[in-house]
């Protein structure tokens, strides 16, 4: 067991079970041992690969995104351009560059980075040293730049604590972590049933919230309301709410088990964008989406960038870029490009955002 899963088996010893919502929070965000406060996780030498790093194509097309919207805005001369989770800084790079081919649009950008991983930040900060841009970095959106705002957040939400409750007996119990009579870690359930709860479903059915998830969008809604702008969410997950157990840890691209190696895999689940979209429609904003991924990119160009860039490159270079568009927009079952969902939602003043038909 890693340091961490002792720590939280001392915990329960002390406490009792915890939900999978503490339990997430301890992996992911634990300031000696969290899986994202000690590593860059990213790439072949990490535990996953994300989009931006897959394809230079990707920020660029989301980039020019926020830059069609910029432009349909009236071309403000001062906008704060959001990132939640950037990662690496990949894709901010990406867009930047992108974004340098429209005019006056770099001096009116501010660019803010929400960031909880102290690993990550220094890699953002190194990739984007050269950056023209004003670039700031905080720990949450609590306290958004107070203007109109372009906001990106790609491969955000999935990684958020969730709660998981369980139907027993024709009621919900929320899933708890307890310990073995061995004193390893385990699934259970909490003693009382949740009365807050009245959804029906057959016995056995597990159902997730993502409460630290739909706060946050509320605030980002809100913010928009008051300020103007609109924000993008690209992530995997569904379309329509349902019951699943969707928790799954990742170490060394392979799947393993969620209890196994706290703070040493990288946890996620699915996101369930319907509960999303209904939260930014009650604040006010208008919603497009959510659409497959492989639809949103098409629609924005990723097949005509391509062909661009292989015009000049050499053979290697063009397996690379042809590779990495058909992973993106591969709408196999389980590919990229139908697994993930793109979502957006926007001040009622705002323009159509590109990319969607509605």
């Amino acid at each position: 067991m890693t340091p961490l899963g002792e720590k939280i088996k001392q915990l329960v010893r002390l406490e009792g079970p915890i939900s999978v919502e503490r339990y997430m929070t301890m992996a992911l965000s634990d300031p000696r041992y969290g899986y994202y406060m000690t590593r860059d996780p990213l790439g072949t030498k990490g535990d996953f690969t994300t989009s931006p790093e897959i394809s230079q194509i990707f920020g660029e097309l989301l980039g020019l995104w926020c830059a069609d919207l910029w432009l349909r805005m009236g071309s403000p001369t001062s906008i704060s351009l959001v990132e939640l989770g950037p990662g690496r800084g990949t894709l901010m790079q990406d867009a930047l560059r992108a974004m340098k081919t429209i005019k006056g649009l770099l001096s009116a950008i501010h660019v803010t980075l929400v960031e909880t991983s102290p690993t990550l930040q220094q890699a953002q900060k190194k990739r984007l040293a050269s950056s023209s841009v004003d670039i700031q970095w905080q720990d949450d959106v609590s306290s958004l730049p107070k203007q109109p705002t372009l906001l990106i957040a790609n491969e955000f939400f999935d990684a958020l604590p969730i709660r998981q409750y369980q139907m027993a007996n024709g009621k919900w119990y929320e899933r708890m972590i307890g310990l073995t009579e061995k004193g390893d870690l385990t699934f259970g359930l909490a003693p009382d049933a949740d009365r807050t709860i009245q959804l029906s479903a057959t016995e056995g059915s597990i159902l997730e919230r993502n409460l630290i998830g739909e706060r946050i969008l509320k605030d980002l809604a809100t913010h928009l309301m008051h300020y103007g702008g609109a924000a993008i969410a690209i992530d995997y997950g569904h379309s329509q709410s349902g019951f699943g157990d969707t928790l799954q840890a990742m170490q060394n691209h392979h799947y393993v088990d969620p209890l196994d190696r706290p703070g040493e895999a990288d946890l996620t689940t699915h996101v369930d964008f319907k509960r999303l979209s209904n939260i930014a429609k009650h604040c006010g904003n208008t919603v497009s989406g959510p659409i497959i991924q492989a639809d949103f990119l098409e629609a924005l160009g990723i097949k005509q960038r391509g062909e661009s860039l292989l015009k000049s490159v050499n053979t290697d270079q063009a397996k690379s870029i042809s590779s990495g568009i058909d992973r993106l927009t591969d709408r196999t079952p389980k590919g990229m490009g139908s697994l993930f969902k793109v979502l957006t939602f926007y001040h009622p003043t705002m323009p159509s955002p590109a990319g969607f038909n509605e």
